[in-house]
């Protein structure tokens, strides 16, 4: 409980000089790409599977910018649904994957260096110092973390120590870990509790017309071995040497009825 006290100072005291930190650094509200997400009176049961029809009624999105392809099988297709209630934010992925690969079994460790779904949420969508972030490998393991840009000498840092409840299944059609086959490839449904991201979460809220920014990035390991991946997004962003947290390239999600 103290840690949980600590951590939304932190994020009250983080937003309350973003207006100095970020004067050059805004969202092109106006610009950006949005994402519709449902609000759904169905019960939604996370296992993975696109069983509820309502599910087929929300925006399906592609990820069609790619990075660091090295091998014609490393650009393969991914899709993001999104769902919303009063209660939680619901997640969607589709991969294809030709060769599954997850090695990563310790929280908050490299999940994103193997086959893994990501996604961040900034609560209110032109504080671009901080966002919340989900990654999370074919194992179920996950790196969640607050993600706060330049934080200090130039320097961002992840927060850790933020270990949100959420539930999260997988289905998959292939052999982890075994590249002696072709795998088809997997599935990952997700749904965070609204209650996750605190008093941040009600600055903006999550009721219909209102909008969050957000990215969903899909990290495709090909190899047993090594730390080679290639990295795909749904909105582009700038420059992949640095790394995906580049939140004023993150686009918009829409929250509606």
């Amino acid at each position: 409980m103290h840690l949980r006290k600590l951590v939304f100072f932190l994020f009250s005291f983080t937003f309350s000089i973003i207006g100095v930190a970020q004067s050059n650094a805004k969202l092109s509200l106006g610009q950006q790409p949005i994402f519709k997400a449902l609000k759904t009176s169905e019960k939604i049961n996370i296992d993975g599977k696109l069983n509820e029809a309502i599910w087929q009624n929300t925006e399906e999105r592609k990820f069609d910018y790619f990075y660091n392809i090295a091998k014609p099988y490393d650009q393969q297709q991914s899709t993001l649904r999104m769902l919303w209630d009063k209660n939680n934010i619901y997640l969607f992925y589709e991969m294809q994957d030709k060769y599954l690969t997850a090695r990563e079994t310790k929280r908050d460790g490299e999940p994103y260096l193997d086959d893994c779904a990501e996604i961040f949420f900034i609560t209110a969508p032109d504080s671009l110092d901080t966002h919340f972030g989900y990654e999370l490998n074919l194992n179920k393991t996950s790196n969640d973390f607050i993600y706060f840009n330049d934080f200090y000498d130039g320097k961002s840092v992840a927060f850790k120590a933020y270990n949100p409840n959420f539930k999260v299944e997988v289905t998959y059609n292939g052999t982890i870990n075994n590249n002696s086959d072709i795998d088809i490839g997997w599935t990952m449904e997700i749904a965070i509790p609204i209650s996750n991201f605190g008093k941040l979460g009600t600055i903006v809220p999550i009721v219909a017309g209102n909008r969050w920014a957000f990215l969903a990035v899909r990290q495709d390991r090909n190899d047993v071995a090594g730390n080679r991946r290639s990295t795909s997004t749904i909105f582009p962003i700038y420059d992949i040497s640095k790394n995906v947290h580049q939140a004023n390239r993150f686009g918009l999600v829409e929250f509606i009825n």
